[in-house]
C-alpha cells in the first residue's frame, strides 16, 4: 500500500515513516505543508494520505482543509487524520458527505503499533475508522428531538457505538462477549430502526455512523 505522509513535525515524519516502512507499506512522500501535500498526492496518487490537522502557516486547520480537497479530487485516495488534539467537530466534516476510506486517529491513543497498522490498512481498503475518544464526545453532546436513535434498544446503541469506531462485527463479538450471529442480528435491527434501505452493509454501516453521530 502507496503513502503519503504529512506532518510539519521532521521526527515524528521520520517515525511514522520507518514504522510504516518496517511493516511493509511504501511511503512515497514526506511533506511538512497543506500545499506541499497536494501537490504529491496529485502526482503519486498514493492509496492513502496520512495527515496532521495543523500545519504551516497558520497552525489551524490546513491539514483538515487539504484532507477535503483530497476527498473531493481525488476519491480513490483514502485519508487518515491523526491528529494531536481531540475536535470532533473535524471529523464529523470528514464523513458529513458520507464518506468511506477515512479515518480519525488521536497521536496520543495510539498505543500500540500494530493496532496503527491495522487502522490504516482498514482505511485504505475503505473503511470509516474514528477514535473513540471522538466518539464518545459527540455521544455525550446535546441532541435535538426528535432522536431518531430513540427507537434503538441500549444494546443496539452500544453495538451502534462500536460500529462508529470502525469495528467488525467480530470484533464487537470480542469486545462485548456476544457471538458473532447475535451482532449481526443487533445490526440488522439497526439499519431496520433507522430506516437504511437496502445496500451493501459497508454503506449502510457509514450511514448508520452518521446518524448516530448527527443526532
Amino acid at each position: 500500500m502507496r503513502v503519503v505522509i504529512a506532518d510539519d513535525s521532521v521526527l515524528f515524519r521520520e517515525g511514522l515513516a520507518r514504522v510504516l516502512t518496517e511493516g511493509g507499506f511504501d511511503v512515497v512522500a514526506q511533506v511538512s505543508d497543506a500545499g506541499t501535500l497536494l501537490e504529491r498526492v496529485a502526482i503519486e496518487l498514493p492509496d492513502i494520505a496520512i495527515v496532521d490537522i495543523r500545519m504551516p502557516p497558520t497552525f489551524t486547520q490546513e491539514g483538515l482543509v487539504a484532507a477535503q480537497a483530497i476527498q473531493e479530487r481525488h476519491p480513490q485516495v483514502a485519508v487518515l487524520v491523526l491528529s494531536q488534539y481531540l475536535e470532533s467537530h473535524y471529523a464529523m466534516k470528514l464523513i458529513s458527505d458520507g464518506a468511506t476510506a477515512v479515518g480519525y486517529l488521536l497521536k496520543d491513543r495510539v498505543l500500540r503499533l500494530g493496532d496503527l497498522l491495522d487502522v490504516i490498512t482498514r482505511v485504505g481498503h475503505g473503511e470509516c475508522v474514528i477514535d473513540a475518544a471522538v466518539v464518545s464526545q459527540l455521544v455525550a453532546r446535546p441532541r435535538e428531538q426528535p432522536n431518531p436513535l430513540a427507537r434503538l434498544t441500549p444494546r443496539e446503541r452500544e453495538v451502534l457505538g462500536c460500529i462508529a469506531e470502525g469495528r467488525s462485527n467480530q470484533a464487537i463479538s470480542d469486545r462485548l462477549g456476544f457471538t458473532t450471529k447475535t451482532v449481526e442480528s443487533h445490526v440488522r435491527s439497526i439499519f431496520l430502526k433507522l430506516d437504511l434501505a437496502e445496500a451493501a452493509d459497508d454503506n449502510r454501516r457509514v450511514l448508520a455512523v452518521l446518524t448516530y453521530l448527527r443526532s
